[in-house]
């Protein structure tokens, strides 16, 4: 089955969102009455009358959790949350007056978002296999490619990819007919290219045509704190060498002594005789690819998931925002926030910290079409 690929850490943080839920502490209480006289005076210029952002990256407060709302402003007013407006604000609030202006908030109907349309958006998956047929030619269909010195793209880690892809594009990596495949590409593209031959089933190449792989593996134990043991990397960012082509594995580590930049690669390599990176590559040659653990191939099948906690049924004590309806670009900076750890939540940076640009823009996007409720 072909599951994008975002990272082990991802399906932990799902998991960890489905059922096992502990016991919510009693609803957030304020004075509604009282939290409308300070929104009309405080907050109104940017998040509206209506609770509605009044420009694209303002989020709409309107109909919004209040027990997350109030958690929201202690994160401001605590500098947790990094906007110099909203701490200078939320300081010279109470503690009563953060859960009038929570409870305030709370209680408008939603905002009317005439854009929003309850529909199916394509995936960054979907995308890159679109673009997946221009490189058939020579990596394979799915990634699985069959000429020696060519390297397979299937199951390989997304960020590695994403790098690599990018190498390519910017010309960091010297090879003409790859740059001139890609160079119409824009970012975006490329990493749902990157996603789709990630989300493939590798194939274990042919066994190497010199070298000894029982020589190569004592020399695989510097190699193994990065790659993983036996050539199956368990980072997102560090490719995944078990089962690749041998020649390619041979002329891409000795291109580190040439065109390739990577200060701890070219330490070790530089040590090494041709002989050693023969025995390597066929040591890593004969090991038994594997991808990384699999989540949802679709943006929606992937909101599916997040809506365990932030569109469930909704009650009082959840703490998690309603995402449906909300603003696309405040999405898109809220999870990158949480990624980059610019947001303190160590939930939600785990959960976020594989997701590329190309994720965050497809998710925030279907969100931002759903009818807010």
């Amino acid at each position: 089955m072909k599951n994008l690929l975002l990272g082990v850490v991802l399906v932990l943080a799902l998991a960890a969102c489905t059922d096992k839920r502990e016991s919510a502490p009693e609803p957030v209480t304020g004075d509604i009455a009282a939290g409308k006289v300070i929104a009309e005076r405080d907050c109104k210029a940017c998040h509206g009358a209506n609770g509605g952002g009044v420009a694209p990256g303002i989020p709409h407060l309107a109909a919004q959790r209040e027990r997350y709302l109030l958690a929201s402003l202690k994160e401001y007013k605590e500098g947790k949350r990094a906007h110099a407006a909203l701490k200078d604000m939320a300081t010279k609030m109470s503690e009563a007056d953060l859960r009038n202006v929570a409870a305030y908030f709370a209680s408008l109907p939603p905002v009317a978002n005439t854009a929003a349309q309850d529909i199916k958006h394509s995936s960054p998956y979907e995308l890159g296999k679109k673009l997946a047929a221009a490189c058939a030619g020579c990596h394979g269909e799915d990634g699985n490619a069959k000429t020696p010195g060519t390297p397979s793209l299937a199951g390989q880690q997304p960020h590695y990819l994403v790098a690599a892809i990018q190498e390519y594009h910017r010309g960091d990596r010297a090879i003409g007919m790859m740059k001139s495949q890609l160079r119409d590409s824009d970012r975006l593209e490329l990493e749902s290219l990157a996603l789709y031959f990630a989300a493939q089933t590798p194939v274990q190449r042919a066994a190497a045509a010199r070298g000894d792989p029982a020589a190569g593996e004592p020399l695989t134990a510097m190699c193994g704190g990065c790659h993983g043991a036996r050539g199956v990397s368990a980072d997102s960012a560090t490719p995944s060498l078990a089962g690749q082509d041998a020649e390619y594995l041979t002329n891409a580590t000795k291109a580190y002594r040439t065109t390739r930049h990577n200060w701890g690669m070219q330490r070790y390599v530089s040590g090494l005789s041709d002989k050693d990176i023969d025995n390597i590559s066929a040591f890593y040659a004969a090991q038994k690819p594997r991808a990384a653990d699999q989540v949802p191939t679709s943006t929606q099948e992937l909101a599916d998931k997040c809506n365990r906690c932030h569109d469930a049924e909704d009650t009082p004590t959840l703490s998690a925002p309603k995402m449906r309806g909300q603003d696309k670009d405040y999405l898109i900076m809220a999870l990158r926030a949480y990624r980059d750890g610019k947001r303190e939540s160590t939930t939600m940076h785990n959960m976020s910290f594989p997701y590329s640009n190309a994720i965050i823009e497809s998710l925030a996007s279907w969100y931002a079409s759903q009818p807010a409720k």
